[in-house]
């Protein structure tokens, strides 16, 4: 007799994600229509099909980066100390230097 096959036909995974990227999760559930399952889903499937069959094109990565480029108000050095800004505490400084700076009074004139 053949061994039976489990009745479920999918099997339940958890995966545990930052503020980042359950941010951007959402922003693609919205944009897309998709689950959060069926999104997981086909980035999974493809990450799988280009790191294992090296079907991906040189520099497709910059036509995300470019489509998701937005002006917003960041350190001007942002590119060239990414790591202090994300990890050793740049943003809060930047930050709050750049509330301080908004309290000044300005001087009158006339």
């Amino acid at each position: 007799m053949p061994p039976r096959k489990p009745k479920r036909v999918r099997e339940q995974v958890v995966a545990y994600l930052d503020a980042r990227d359950r941010s951007l999760l959402e922003e693609l559930v919205k944009k897309t229509g998709l689950s959060r399952t069926e999104l997981l889903r086909q980035g999974l499937w493809k990450l799988g099909s280009e790191r294992l069959t090296g079907n991906t094109r040189p520099g497709s990565a910059i036509d995300w980066l470019i489509e998701n480029a937005v002006d917003d108000d960041v350190p001007p050095d942002l590119s060239e100390r990414h790591d202090y800004y994300m990890y050793g505490g740049g943003f809060d400084k930047w930050f709050a230097a750049r509330k301080k700076k908004g309290k000044k009074k300005r001087a009158r004139t006339g």
